[in-house]
């Protein structure tokens, strides 16, 4: 049986704070604000692979008002995703992914990010897919106040 999940999240850009897509840190004079690293895109993975087995959302599991999650390394929430999913009997088959953001520029990142993801998530690079858009200047994401990510993924039993 196969299942689909989709995610996705949204950070404000601060200062004072590193610049973290998909377990890669991104030079740049901004990052995420966010109760974690506020890595948007393991964010968006984590709530798909949820979503697909019906467990609810990543803040069930890492709530943003327990200290305990302060500052956390979003890989873990996607480890506690994976393992979630991994007790219903489900597998990681593949990502579909889109990253929002006006800046920085994150082709020039594609493969670090692809082959992070990948490591992270515990499938073969070919069975993730990573891409950028912009916003084209409009709302929050397209002013570069802020940086989203939406994903889906395959889930097998």
């Amino acid at each position: 049986m196969n299942r689909t999940g989709i995610g996705y999240d949204i950070h404000r850009l601060v200062e004072g704070r590193p610049l973290i897509i998909g377990g890669v840190n991104i030079p740049y004079g901004k990052g995420l604000s966010g109760h974690s690293d506020a890595d948007v895109l393991l964010h968006a993975i984590s709530d798909a692979v949820l979503g697909a087995v019906s467990k609810g959302d990543i803040g069930t599991y890492s709530p943003p008002d327990d200290d305990r999650y302060r500052d956390m390394d979003s890989s873990l929430i996607l480890k506690k995703a994976l393992e979630i999913a991994g007790r219903e009997g489900f597998r990681l088959v593949n990502i579909d992914s889109v990253v929002i953001a006006e800046k920085p520029r994150l082709s020039g990142y594609y493969r670090a990010i692809v082959s992070s993801v990948s490591q992270l998530a515990g499938i073969p690079e070919s069975a993730v897919s990573v891409k950028a858009k912009t916003n084209e200047g409009l709302d929050s994401t397209g002013r570069g106040e802020a940086i989203a990510a939406y994903a889906v993924v395959m889930m097998e039993k």
